[in-house]
């Protein structure tokens, strides 16, 4: 293509997190820019958003159902080319079909929807629409993430016993939602999170890292949820044992409730001959581990990486990237789709960014652990999706 990629924005308004992190992930290789929005469902909110963000306030609009009707008339030379969803995991479902039925791509934050039944109808949407959707797993987008996925499927590892992956948070170990904080607050709300709360907010990203990474489905699972903090409405703790399919096994452990530690999302992966470890909080960095000479730690940047890992280090050696250049690492394979389907072309065979399959079994995740929950921890089929 010869010009950026136009796109609008649903949520993301006056005090939100992650519109403002999505803005500067779509903006860092200067391909995309924002000309749209419905930034709140408080339309006097919205119009502020947009004043804030410069805009047009003819394309800035008071709800995202006008915002569709309004820029699907929009001429070939000003339509939006694909939108961006940072609302709360309710609001996923409506606005992505609608866009998506009105001739639009959609980037979603995750989860990808409210429930597993919206999900797959979500993926209907996107098959009979033949339009690109994104889900935003942001953490597949560090190289060292892409460096450890290259070397479990290259058989370096040999074949894999087990992975551990976790993410254990601090910030909820207090009823910080009864402060009126907005991120506690819908994130611990069963009416606007879903069915599960630390498991859907960060598990998630636990589990489609391990996937990402290994290859590797679930096949069974056995989780034990909890709700540590008195008065919250929804798990604040998990712990969870994995059977994969062809005969790994797992853990996976997730908690909004560990007092000290910020965002310790890590993974571990032993095969036979040899074993990986990454952390999100060292992100340029992933270890090595063999059973007879020490342990290596490789760095992003140098010449010993994979291609892979090359294509999305942005920086040389020793200047650290991390959370926002991972995402602007998915907005960056996102684009190459996103500008094949508006010019009317293929685009890549493999496309290394999360789609509504990986949105799918992330919520046939949360739905499976919650059910094993009740159950007592019982062991429980992974659904077929």
């Amino acid at each position: 293509m010869n010009r950026k990629l136009r796109f609008g924005m649903i949520g993301g308004g006056r005090g939100a997190f992650i519109g403002a992190v999505h803005r500067l992930a779509a903006s860092m290789d200067g391909q995309a820019e924002l000309v749209a929005g419905a930034f709140s469902s408080d339309a006097a909110r919205s119009k502020a958003s947009g004043a804030d963000l410069f805009l047009d306030p003819a394309r800035v609009y008071g709800s995202y159902r006008e915002m569709a009707k309004a820029e699907a008339k929009m001429p070939a030379s000003r339509r939006l080319d694909f939108v961006v969803i940072v609302t709360p995991n309710h609001q996923h479902f409506p606005p992505a079909k609608l866009f998506l039925e009105s001739g639009f791509n959609v980037v979603c934050d995750k989860p990808a929807t409210f429930n597993l039944a919206e999900a797959k109808q979500l993926r209907a949407v996107v098959r009979k629409a033949g339009k690109i959707f994104v889900l935003t797993h942001n953490y597949t987008g560090n190289a060292m993430v892409k460096q450890a996925r290259d070397l479990v499927r290259s058989g370096a590892l040999g074949p894999i016993r087990k992975v551990v992956a976790e993410y254990p948070q601090g910030w909820l170990s207090t009823f910080l939602e009864k402060t009126g904080q907005k991120q506690a607050g819908w994130r611990t709300d069963p009416k606007r999170s879903g069915a599960a709360g630390c498991i859907g907010d960060i598990g998630t990203h636990a589990e489609n890292l391990a996937r990402y990474i290994t290859g590797l489905h679930i096949d069974s699972l056995c989780a034990d949820l909890t709700t540590f903090v008195k008065g919250r409405k929804l798990d604040d703790d998990g712990n969870i044992l994995v059977r994969f399919k062809g005969g790994a096994k797992g853990v996976i452990h997730c908690s909004q409730i560990s007092v000290g530690d910020e965002n310790a999302l890590n993974i571990r992966v032993y095969g036979t001959k040899a074993a990986i470890e990454w952390h999100q909080e060292h992100p340029n960095e992933l270890i090595v581990k063999f059973p007879n000479q020490p342990r290596q730690i490789w760095r992003r940047g140098n010449g010993y990486v994979g291609p892979n890992a090359a294509r999305f280090t942005r920086i040389p050696a020793g200047h650290p990237e991390a959370y926002l250049e991972a995402f602007g690492n998915i907005y960056r394979g996102a684009f190459a789709a996103i500008a094949a389907e508006v010019a009317g072309k293929k685009g890549p065979k493999q496309p290394d960014f999360p789609t509504i399959n990986d949105g799918v079994e992330g919520m046939a995740f949360i739905e499976t652990v919650v059910k094993s929950s009740k159950l007592g921890a019982k062991w429980v089929k992974f659904p077929k999706v």
